[in-house]
């Protein structure tokens, strides 16, 4: 197990939420970055300490290695000079009960901060150039120690999906069409593989829209499926890796959402399709009565393509 101390005041709302670190892959100009480049020596079992705002508030637990991903579209106007591509690495951040300010510390933490590409500068504050920096197991612990050692076994949770479906035929087939089109960008080909199941960088977007299932309310989102609103094989790349295109649901209820047997207004109504039993509605415990919150603009073009479908759908289908 390796330490690392990543800098990301702009992005550290989205990424501690997110559960994920995401870096491009140079600077700006071209130049290379070795606070970069340590993206791709990350490995599962690794701890992270989420410095920002002169404070380390929340630590994590890497629990996917770095994979090529497109910029996640919730950093907004944030890093609009950073390029589209880069580093994607999962990671479960938990946050700290009692944070710690490095600079009230400095005396016992500066002498172990490394020589180059040190995360904060000799006088305590925030090193800007740097955003994934490498420290020794020495500063981890001290780390560790100066924030609780109990928060190292808070980490130390069942893996992050209860709920992990396994692909069908189908799903294999789609995932191999992306893997031989030689027109998809390399930084998009294992995210829309992950995406078609609904796990990675489209699960973790999803996530930070929605964060319960909008039907039973139930928020523990390793209980919950990621699924798309607009189909994966009606949908272009783009659409595949849109959170907005996402929604965050029980099991049972996806499954009713992914055949059209239920569908949404875009204010929130439920429609349910002729052909499906009230029993399994009363069975399930799902009110067809019930108005969810309503959805973003954003979601509305999606919903109304499923609503296409769901009134394609054969009432005796």
């Amino acid at each position: 197990m390796a330490f690392w101390w990543v800098n990301h005041k702009q992005t550290r709302d989205h990424e501690v939420r997110g559960g994920y670190l995401w870096s491009p892959y140079r600077n700006t100009n071209g130049a290379f970055n070795q606070t970069y480049e340590n993206m791709k020596l990350v490995r599962p079992g690794d701890m992270v300490f989420s410095y920002a705002n002169g404070r380390i508030g929340a630590i994590g637990r890497v629990t996917v290695a770095a994979s090529p991903s497109p910029k996640p579209i919730e950093f907004g106007n944030v890093g609009d000079y950073w390029a589209h591509e880069g580093w994607l690495v999962e990671v479960d951040f938990k946050g700290t009960k009692r944070p710690l300010q490095p600079k009230e510390n400095l005396q016992l933490i500066g002498p172990m901060l490394p020589q180059r590409n040190s995360p904060i500068q000799k006088n305590g504050n925030g090193n800007q150039g740097c955003y994934l920096a490498g420290i020794s197991d020495a500063l981890g612990h001290v780390l560790m120690a100066l924030l609780g050692a109990q928060q190292a076994h808070e980490l130390d949770q069942p893996p992050a999906y209860v709920i992990d479906p396994q692909p069908n035929a189908q799903a294999l087939d789609d995932i191999h069409r992306i893997e031989i089109d030689a027109s998809v960008p390399e930084t998009h080909r294992l995210q829309l593989a992950k995406a078609r199941i609904g796990q990675g960088f489209f699960r973790k977007q999803v996530i930070l829209l929605d964060g319960a299932c909008r039907v039973t309310g139930v928020t523990d989102t390793r209980l919950l499926i990621a699924s798309h609103i607009k189909p994966w094989r009606e949908a272009n790349n783009a659409e595949r890796l849109s959170g907005h295109n996402g929604l965050l649901l029980s099991p049972h209820v996806d499954a009713l959402f992914d055949e059209q047997f239920i569908t949404f207004e875009n204010d929130g109504r439920m429609r349910v399709h002729p052909s499906l039993s009230g029993d399994v509605l009363e069975r399930w415990s799902i009110d067809p009565e019930k108005k969810v919150e309503r959805f973003r603009p954003e979601q509305t073009s999606f919903l109304a393509h499923h609503r296409k479908l769901f009134g394609q759908r054969s009432k005796d289908a």
